[in-house]
């Protein structure tokens, strides 16, 4: 991946300045590498690499079994809050004012069978950021591909149970490649939650091809899907998408650093946003992948000579497909009007 020259600082405030919301980032992707580091230590397990070599990922599926080793040092409360909390400092610095964030329970063996002291423990950090005067942050509560579809009905039912003010959206995610099709194994749980009231957001076209955002789209009934960016190679996912206004959350940066394309230049963002996609930009696993959503629209202006209006249009969209509440988005849009 090549970094292109750093941006000015006055192009940086301005693009911090952009009121927006961030729909595709993980808790799982937030640790640092010197918390890891002492976490490790205070634990006495071995890194599994040098640290500064810690976040040196050989594709998705090394990324993925590196998450469930950091997540297994996440073993107390504090250190939950701890790191929802950075999130949220995270999202002020890049100037923006809402997101949702993705939280994958089974990525975190401490907390197995303990849902609802995990969510506390997030809502605390997240709440005391927000008393600090930090951005708001929901919780999108995530599949994982490999579960079956009987665990997921249970995260389901316990969810919808649960009705954790913090809890907006049902996820899914994990590598569909090795996972295979899975739509049909989580149509039922996805039914559920949407009758629940649960919105639906779903990992697809990342791993798999165009055919993981249909099912996304015809089997789960995705309000918003994250990366979606493969749909680009089936003109039909693409109509289907533009025709249903599906928006997607994209992380070009992600998709470099994991593989999915080989330069910025070939990534498809533009390609599907000039055919009538609604697409935000995200930072997916900002702490592991090097990414911030500053960057990330610097980045995609600089690569494919975005103007303001598109700039506009990009946070627009990050505004409107989150599931922030109504009076929370229109006033993000005011500002945005505004910018």
């Amino acid at each position: 991946m090549h970094t292109p020259p750093a941006p000015t600082s006055t192009a940086q405030d301005r693009l911090r300045a952009l009121p927006k919301a961030e729909v595709h980032a993980h808790l799982e992707g937030c640790f640092e590498p010197g918390l890891l580091a002492s976490w490790a230590q205070q634990a006495g397990v071995a890194l599994p690499r040098p640290v500064d070599q810690l976040f040196a990922f050989q594709g998705l599926a090394d990324f993925l079994h590196f998450l469930d080793w950091a997540c297994g040092l996440a073993n107390t409360p504090e250190r939950l809050a701890q790191l929802a909390y950075a999130y949220s400092q995270r999202l002020a610095d890049n100037g923006a004012g809402y997101a949702d964030l993705i939280v994958n329970p089974s990525h975190w063996t401490a907390w197995q069978g303990r849902l609802p002291a995990m969510l506390d423990a997030i809502d605390a950090g997240l709440g005391a950021a927000e008393q600090d005067g930090l951005p708001p942050v929901n919780l999108c509560i995530s599949l994982l591909r490999t579960q079956s579809a009987h665990a997921a009905v249970q995260l389901v039912e316990q969810l919808v149970a649960l009705r954790h003010p913090r809890v907006v959206a049902l996820s899914i995610d994990g590598n569909e490649a090795a996972a295979g099709r899975t739509g049909p194994r989580f149509a039922d749980a996805f039914q559920r939650a949407g009758a629940a009231g649960l919105k639906r957001t779903v990992h697809a076209g990342e791993s798999s091809g165009p055919e993981g955002v249909r099912d996304a789209i015809l089997l789960l009934g995705a309000d918003r899907i994250d990366h979606g960016v493969r749909a680009i190679e089936d003109p039909a996912v693409v109509a289907r998408l533009v025709d249903r206004q599906i928006p997607l959350g994209i992380c070009p940066s992600s998709n470099l650093v994991l593989g999915v394309y080989p330069s910025l230049a070939e990534h498809p963002v533009d390609r599907l946003y000039r055919a009538g996609v609604r697409v935000s930009l995200n930072t997916d696993d900002p702490s592991l992948l090097g990414a911030s959503l500053v960057g990330e629209y610097q980045r995609c202006q600089a690569a494919f000579g975005w103007t303001d209006a598109d700039l506009r249009a990009m946070a627009r969209t990050s505004i409107e497909a989150s599931f922030a509440p109504p009076a929370m988005r229109q006033q993000l849009l005011q500002a945005l009007a505004a910018w």
